[in-house]
């Protein structure tokens, strides 16, 4: 796709290997129309839109995000610290509010987060973001999470007021190895934690 003289038609080519809705397969080729459409709605590319609407507000200032054919990548190439990729977090888990200000709609926000399909391992997606469930010493502990290659992770946990981030080095390892280092991670903050009284 990203070597495609146009990454959008590309993937729209792809032949359907499912009806809508019927199964489900992470696809970041999908992201790369969401970046389109968003160039297309905003007349910015996603990293100068998302610089001005939501890094700015949230005091994020070294953010970096490649681009591939002039257009920045949703599915890929944004690099964070991990205390902004904390922000980010605590901006989900606040309902959008940051510092006493609204950067993203409450709406979205529910909207975004809540069930739309089956993912994989047990986990539901929503728009971007995974719904997942940890057992944990006899409960069963819900979080939101966006998981990125290579061990990136955001995951939020509600009910114990924690967002846990996580940053590993498994960028050519596609194996499940990567997502299994990362979640043990956060699991082991979980551990950590004591219930809400």
């Amino acid at each position: 796709m990203h070597m495609a003289w146009d990454p959008c038609r590309y993937v729209l080519s792809r032949s359907v290997t499912a009806p809508a809705g019927r199964e489900f397969f992470y696809n970041t080729g999908a992201l790369t129309l969401v970046s389109a459409i968003i160039r297309k709605a905003t007349g910015r590319p996603l990293d100068e839109f998302a610089r001005t609407t939501l890094f700015e507000p949230l005091g994020i200032t070294r953010a970096e995000w490649t681009r591939v054919r002039g257009d920045t990548d949703a599915g890929g190439g944004l690099r964070l610290r991990p205390r902004d990729m904390a922000k980010i977090g605590q901006l989900v888990f606040a309902g959008g509010r940051w510092n006493d200000r609204q950067i993203v709609s409450k709406a979205w926000i529910e909207t975004s987060t809540a069930p739309k399909l089956k993912g994989t391992d047990d986990q539901l997606y929503g728009y971007l973001w995974w719904l997942g469930r940890s057992r944990l010493d006899g409960r069963e502990i819900h979080w939101i999470g966006a998981l990125g290659r290579g061990g990136q992770s955001i995951r939020i946990v509600p009910e114990l007021d924690l967002v846990v981030v996580v940053t590993a080095g498994y960028y050519q390892d596609y194996s499940p190895r990567a997502f299994k280092i990362q979640y043990g991670v956060f699991m082991d903050v979980v551990r950590g934690i004591s219930p809400p009284g």
